[in-house]
């Protein structure tokens, strides 16, 4: 596949397309990365160095693709973190664009916005624009709980509440959900889940629950899981099957991570588990 990644950049560090950009490649697909910001690092330690990208700028990038011919040959539209609140429009400009040339083309929105821990990190203007423009017009969205929660307004606590929330994101236009954070209060305290959901089925997959937090990891799994739906976009029994590479690939970065000591992801040491993990966590049905 051919896939269209409008994210963040960071020269140090994995996260944005500097974590969604190498597996994607080492899955096999082409990846043409346009940049929402160019930052030293991630915001996450506090200080950083670079500047976020104007929407004219974004525009004029995709503006040159067109003109090579790019845009006609784009399956996939992935966007993730949003510098300023006008990289919106550049992003649906796009997908329309987009999908005018390949009507088959899908757009797979990464709605990043924060987490239960730190709170919403991203300018004021952006959990609006996301609920109210960009999330309708996309096909796959992939929130962490934190992120469902804060998309429909509803309280999300539990299975129960986290497939409501996701019934009312589909709602509003999308056609799968990737949630890739699930609290089960009645679940082990040691275990952590992610859920998948479209017309065909709910998947729920759980997995032990590793120490600490590495940033980059959800702009991964986003990454991961739409290369592996998009495939069979629809499809009886894609969800069910995208969801458990995720998950392996994902669990075995970050247990890398881990055992290296390392606050940044072990992108580049880990790219076999993109390809071949060792590990399988299966998947099973919740509705």
């Amino acid at each position: 596949m051919n896939i269209l990644s409008i994210q963040s950049h960071v020269s140090y560090g994995h996260v944005g397309n500097s974590a969604a950009v190498f597996p994607l490649q080492r899955l096999g697909h082409e990846v043409w990365p346009v940049y929402t910001v160019n930052f030293s690092n991630h915001t996450g330690y506090g200080q950083w160095g670079g500047s976020a990208i104007p929407a004219g700028e974004v525009t004029a990038i995709v503006d040159g693709m067109d003109q090579r011919g790019a845009l006609a040959q784009v399956d996939v539209v992935l966007s993730g973190y949003q510098g300023g609140a006008d990289i919106a429009d550049a992003i649906l400009a796009t997908v329309a664009r987009v999908k005018a040339l390949n009507p088959k083309a899908t757009y797979t929105c990464d709605p990043v916005m924060g987490n239960a821990k730190s709170g919403c990190f991203v300018n004021p203007a952006i959990p609006q624009l996301l609920r109210e423009r960009v999330v309708p017009a996309a096909d796959l969205v992939t929130p962490n709980q934190f992120e469902l929660g804060y998309l429909t307004g509803m309280e999300v606590s539990d299975l129960p509440s986290t497939l409501a929330a996701v019934d009312a994101v589909m709602a509003m236009g999308p056609r799968a959900v990737l949630v890739t954070s699930v609290f089960q209060p009645d679940a082990p305290a040691d275990t952590i889940a992610m859920l998948a959901v479209d017309a065909t089925g709910a998947w729920l997959v759980s997995t032990p629950r590793l120490p600490g937090k590495v940033n980059g990891s959800g702009d991964v799994t986003a990454a991961l899981f739409t290369a592996h739906y998009s495939q069979h976009f629809g499809a009886a029994g894609s969800a069910k099957t995208a969801l458990e590479r995720t998950t392996a690939s994902v669990f075995e970065l970050l247990q890398r991570t881990h055992e290296a000591g390392q606050s940044e992801l072990q992108l580049v040491q880990a790219q076999e588990s993109y390809v071949q993990p060792g590990v399988h966590f299966a998947a099973r049905q919740v509705r």
